[in-house]
């Protein structure tokens, strides 16, 4: 049963019926009120737990009302809850006020929270009172550690007593207070801002590294583009048309290479440079070229400019524009570097690659661009041209009696005249020691015009060389060789027509100096025929099976054979037998010889080595011809004591065959090498003696052991007077150095007995013994020993 005091019933609204019970009582509650109201009585009643509960009466008007029940239960004997006694309080009033304090603290929360930036509150001893998650953040600290912390305590800046001294200024002065410092521990940069109020301080806290590192940045940038080596200047465009400039920075680099002080120049139009740039690229910059759309991207150019004073110098220039967001140019900035040194480097290099040191000319690969060229615009226009190339005589005799500094000055004197009496589009190259072109272009479509130009130019400049030269306290003469090739829309390619070129200056060498000859196509294919003889003469060599020997008889007075002379054979397989004649002076140039002579010689060696086993051939020798090449082979002289080792050949039987040219230099080293192999046993014969350069003093220091008279005074030795005191002053000259004579070349009884009358002591020829192959040689010996046949006889076989 419920009982209500009329205070109660009056406090509750219930005008119209009173509630005797629990349950009648509730539904005058709000659902939610109704719910805590039963469960807090059925909790007392049960447990005898005191009752405090705030409810919420359901009023049909919008008035709210809040009442406060609170009440326990009466004692009993039994301990058993049958009575509770409470009482009601009016709390409306209260609750209105406590709702809107929650709103009020609801809204400052909601408030705080939407701030981005760290905040916090302090009180006037400038401890924490708030902090929201931001400054949480910040700090890497929980709001739990920083409430009620001094600021100070929390912050350690690197300037030390920064955020103290400020905090107490803002604190005591009530004025607001801003600055930056370091905070080491945060490893930050931390912009803090103080706004007084009548409890504290509020405190902006913002996180500025990035924007001081972006500042450090750009004065690391500046500083660095202040000091660096390369010019550096911005403009920014005035008007939207961008036709008016204004430079606004320049740096120390900018101010040295331009002889301009950043006093002069800022603010002021780029034209301001014009007068010493010598390009347009500052003209082009500064009278409109920085419209909108005129310079979209990097502008790049290598141009020469000059300094204030006058000087030069080369500049590798960067211009780029620069524009905002809305893609308007704003500004450009030019970026130069001084690339002086590397364009003197590359003329330098330009100069050495294509042109000759020495006279200042084009050398041969500049002159075979521009023939290229020339040829190209043959077959365009139609017109011929002509290659003369000029060729001083006898400039190594210069170089060799007057020395090389009187050599180098003709070549300039020369390209000073050559250069001096032909058209300025005239090319004249040195393309070789003492070797010039000229190339002349443009002379005409009839090979009979183009001729007769070229060979004016060409007398012209042999008229000019022909005049003395003055070369340091004397005056020089000279001769010149000239040989000229016409070209046009059916030449051949560069390296021909300079073969050509080269090949008619040969042909004008013939005539002695002095001359002229235009290129003969048949001078062409007998040079095409000996290139052809070279290649067949080295593949012969890599071969086995072509080369040969053949050995001619040498005979006493009394016919008797006592030595062979080992003569080189070539059979090529499609030429036939090829002449020695033909073939001997090509190896002799091309250096092939010395590997063919050593062949030779090794072939001689194994025949002595096999004759000195057999009585009858044992005292046989065989000479072999040398050459001056093969002779002055650094290794030439161990090379045949190792040959003669090799083989175990008699060393005495062994006859080195050397010609006079050998006599012409070097003598020493000469006679040392003989000497070299004379101790060894090798003996020499001087080959066709009287022929060369015969000196009876150098003749006398030799050791020879032989003298050889040269067929071409034996083959007139009858008829010509001359030959025949000749043949009879080298037998004189033989026998008064004891030493024997041969003649070779014998073809008639007449010619043999007019040598043996004169006391020559051995023969060699046709009329005796031809040359044959080894075994016609053994043959010839066989019959000779076992028939006591006449030499004609002996001939036949």
């Amino acid at each position: 049963m419920l009982l209500l005091s009329s205070d109660a019933v009056e406090l509750l609204g219930l005008t119209n019926a009173v509630p005797s019970s629990l349950n009648e009582l509730l539904p005058h509650f709000t659902p939610d009120s109704a719910n805590l109201l039963h469960d807090a009585f059925v909790t007392c009643a049960r447990t005898g737990a005191p009752i405090d509960v705030e409810a919420r009466l359901a009023s049909p008007s919008a008035k709210v009302r809040w009442i406060r029940l609170v009440g326990e239960p009466a004692p009993s004997q039994r301990n058993l809850v049958i009575e509770i006694c409470g009482a009601i309080q009016d709390i409306s009033a209260h609750r209105q006020v406590r709702d809107e304090t929650l709103r009020l603290a609801t809204r400052l929360t909601t408030t705080l929270a939407s701030i981005t930036e760290a905040f916090m509150t302090l009180d006037r001893n400038a401890r924490v009172m708030y902090a929201n998650d931001e400054s949480q953040k910040l700090l890497v600290q929980p709001a739990g550690t920083l409430l009620g912390t001094p600021i100070c305590g929390l912050l350690h800046g690197r300037n030390e007593g920064l955020l103290q001294n400020r905090i107490e200024q803002a604190l005591s002065n009530n004025q607001q207070i801003g600055f930056e410092d370091f905070y080491p521990a945060l490893d930050k940069w931390i912009e803090i801002r103080a706004h007084p109020y009548s409890e504290g301080l509020v405190l902006y806290l913002n996180d500025v590294s990035d924007r001081r590192q972006a500042q450090h940045l750009l004065m690391l940038l500046r500083t660095g583009i202040e000091h660096i080596n390369d010019v550096v200047a911005i403009a920014q465009v005035g008007d939207t048309a961008g036709y008016d400039a204004r430079i606004t920075f320049v740096n120390e680099a900018f101010e040295h290479k331009t002889g301009f002080s950043r006093q002069e120049v800022i603010g002021q139009s780029p034209d301001i440079l014009r007068h010493v740039t010598g390009t347009d690229i500052v003209r082009l910059l500064a009278r409109g070229a920085l419209r909108p759309n005129a310079l979209t991207t990097l502008l790049r150019r290598e141009v020469l400019l000059k300094r204030r004073d006058g000087s030069a110098y080369w500049m590798d220039l960067d211009v780029v524009p620069v524009r905002d967001d809305q893609g308007r140019l704003t500004h450009w900035m030019a970026v130069g570097r001084d690339v002086t040194e590397r364009k003197l480097a590359e003329q330098k290099i330009h100069r050495l690659a294509f042109f000759d040191p020495l006279t200042g000319l084009p050398n041969r690969q500049w002159l075979v661009d521009r023939l290229e060229d020339a040829l190209a615009d043959c077959a365009l226009t139609e017109q011929e041209g002509a290659l003369i190339f000029i060729d001083l005589d006898n400039f190594n005799l210069l170089n060799n009696t007057m020395g090389h500094t009187q050599g180098d000055l003709l070549l300039q004197r020369v390209s000073e005249r050559l250069t001096q009496c032909l058209r300025k589009t005239d090319l004249v190259a040195r393309v070789g020691g003492d070797e010039f072109v000229v190339l002349l272009q443009n002379l005409g479509s009839e090979p009979s015009v183009v001729e007769r130009k070229a060979q004016a130019v060409a007398s012209k400049v042999l008229a000019e060389l022909a005049k003395p030269f003055e070369l340091s306290d004397y005056l020089h003469y000279s001769t010149t060789s000239i040989g000229i090739a016409r070209f046009g829309t059916a030449s051949g390619r560069v390296r021909e027509l300079l073969m050509q070129a080269g090949l008619a200056r040969y042909q004008a060498k013939e005539m002695d100096g002095d001359a002229i000859a235009f290129f003969d196509p048949a001078t062409q294919s007998a040079v095409n025929a000996t290139a052809a003889l070279v290649a067949d003469l080295r593949s012969a060599v890599l071969a086995e099976g072509q080369f040969s020997v053949e050995y001619q008889p040498q005979f006493d007075c009394e016919r008797r054979m006592v030595a062979v002379e080992a003569l080189l054979r070539w059979r090529h397989p499609q030429r036939g037998m090829v002449s020695p004649s033909e073939f001997i002076p090509i190896a002799e140039k091309t250096g092939l010889i010395v590997p063919l002579g050593l062949w030779v010689l090794e072939q001689a060696c194994a025949q002595l080595a096999v004759w000195a086993r057999k009585p009858q051939t044992a005292h046989l020798s065989i000479a072999v011809n040398v050459s001056v090449r093969q002779f002055r082979h650094p290794a030439f002289v161990d090379q045949v004591i190792s040959i003669v080792s090799r083989y175990g050949a008699p060393p005495h039987l062994l006859q080195l065959e050397l010609t006079e040219s050998l006599l012409i230099d070097r003598l020493d080293t000469t006679i040392s090498r003989m000497n070299s192999l004379k101790r060894l046993g090798v003996k020499f014969s001087l080959d066709d003696f009287g022929t060369g350069y015969s000196s009876l003093s150098y003749l006398k220091r030799l050791p020879l052991d032989q003298l050889k008279i040269d067929k071409s005074f034996v083959a007139d030795v009858l008829v010509d007077p001359s030959d025949a005191a000749i043949a009879r002053t080298v037998i004189e000259l033989a026998h008064s150095l004891n030493m024997p004579a041969l003649a070779e070349g014998v073809e008639t009884e007449a010619q043999c007995k007019f040598l043996t009358d004169c006391g020559c002591d051995l023969l060699q020829g046709f009329l005796l013994a031809k040359p044959m192959p080894m075994e016609g040689l053994e043959e010839f010996l066989q019959a000779s020993v076992q028939s006591p046949m006449s030499m004609s006889d002996l001939e036949r076989l």
